[in-house]
């Protein structure tokens, strides 16, 4: 059983993320991002790859990683990139540090694999060389054996809580462009890695910490996985599971994060009134966290509960409320896990509501404008919204329209493996 969202606690103002090092920020690179949000930023960064015939997978964390100065020199890909965003601005006026300095073997003068600064960690390069979330799963998970059996001896470091939240990032970019189907099976094996490193390595209280919020971040991931491909009741587990490391390891941000995707899950599930109820747990836990955005897509999800119980002047409130939060713009506050979420999605959701309500002339329009609005790098929301737009199409009795849009969902599912926009496209 879910646990009951009764009498959450305010969100903490510490972010899901790993614990901070003494690392130098780079000012030079945070003023070039202005007053756009790292997600937006980290979109931008893509859309001039693509320009000039890159690929790089960026996102907020990345973004945070390099203005934190934990990243002190990125890859040559992401440096071209940054080049031409920015022409005439050298390595150093970006506030990257000579490449001699980072990378190669260790000198006496240089940093290697156990200073804080070393680029990537040693853990995340062996994984990552070898073959994405299976090897990070193999990385991870603590050798046993012999009388060892059953405790691991292994000290975990901040390379380790780097691991589980780099394993976080790559499977949300992955599910972003191909959906849950061909993933599940090897994230699964991830997060029971990472859950052996934090039952049963020796650490200090902040690598827990960071630890902890990686799991249950790889849990709510995992459960995403499953719900996309239409394994509901296993998602209901792993966010449940999420729930419960947040509230062993007092993370208000982490346990916001999960009832979110538990309301999104009741929803689909037909359960609309636990929708409501994990919704209002989550605002409740988000009310402090300083980011409009967060509490916009909460009051979506309220929203979508809503709708399923046939409330529509509740659903009409709760949109009007997302609506109104979002166009507070972003804030610092924003979490990482958030970058999907822009105006595409703001319409996207709104469609679902409307669709529900019965409404299907309107949820057509926000459908179309939600794929109008997308960033081409979500593939499988793009499919998602276009599956959206047919279904509400064909209920208005546009059936030339709706067979175009479901033509143009299908074509996208070539590389969109996504059981639940597919059981769409089936009705």
């Amino acid at each position: 059983m879910t646990p009951s969202p009764a009498s959450p606690r305010p969100a903490s103002p510490r972010a899901a993320a790993a614990p901070s090092a003494a690392y130098a920020p780079n000012t030079a690179f945070r003023q070039l991002r202005g007053d756009r949000s790292p997600g937006e930023f980290a979109a931008a960064v893509r859309r001039a790859a693509r320009e000039i015939g890159e690929h790089v997978s960026c996102d907020a964390r990345y973004i945070g990683r390099l203005e934190s100065g934990e990243i002190r020199c990125p890859n040559y890909a992401y440096q071209r990139v940054f080049h031409h965003m920015f022409p005439g601005l050298g390595s150093a006026e970006l506030g990257f540090a000579p490449r001699r300095t980072v990378r190669g073997r260790r000198r006496s003068t240089e940093p290697g694999p156990s200073d804080p600064t070393y680029e990537e960690s040693d853990v995340l390069r062996r994984a990552f060389m070898t073959g994405g979330t299976v090897a990070l799963a193999s990385t991870l998970v603590p050798a046993q054996g012999g009388r060892d059996r059953g405790r691991t001896g292994r000290r975990a470091g901040s390379a380790e809580v780097r691991a589980v939240h780099e394993a976080v990032r790559q499977i949300r970019l992955a599910d972003d462009r191909h959906g849950a189907d061909g993933l599940y099976a090897d994230a699964g094996d991830t997060l029971r890695g990472a859950y052996r490193l934090l039952d049963e390595s020796s650490h200090g209280p902040a690598v827990a910490a960071g630890l902890a919020s990686g799991a249950g971040e790889l849990a709510i991931s995992v459960g995403w996985l499953a719900h996309d491909s239409g394994r509901l009741t296993e998602a209901r587990s792993y966010y449940a599971e999420a729930l419960a490391t947040a509230r062993v390891a007092g993370d208000a941000a982490l346990e916001a994060h999960a009832f979110c995707n538990t309301a999104f899950l009741a929803r689909d599930a037909g359960r609309p009134r636990e929708a409501v109820r994990a919704a209002e747990a989550a605002q409740l836990l988000a009310r402090f966290a300083g980011s409009p955005r967060l509490l916009s897509l909460l009051a979506l999800r309220e929203a979508g509960g809503r709708a399923g119980l046939g409330d529509r002047r509740g659903c009409e409130l709760a949109l009007a409320r997302a609506h109104s939060l979002f166009a507070a713009g972003p804030r610092e506050a924003d979490p990482a896990w958030m970058t999907f979420f822009g105006e595409a999605e703001l319409s996207g959701l709104a469609a679902q509501a409307w669709s529900a309500l019965g409404a299907h002339s309107r949820a057509a329009d926000a459908a179309r404008e939600a794929v109008r609005l997308q960033d081409p790098h979500f593939t499988r929301n793009i499919a998602l919204y276009e599956a959206e737009l047919a279904l509400n199409l064909a209920a208005s009795g546009r059936l030339d329209e709706a067979e175009a849009a479901r033509s143009r969902a299908l074509s996208l599912l070539g590389h969109v493996r996504s059981s639940r926009i597919r059981a769409m496209l089936t009705a």
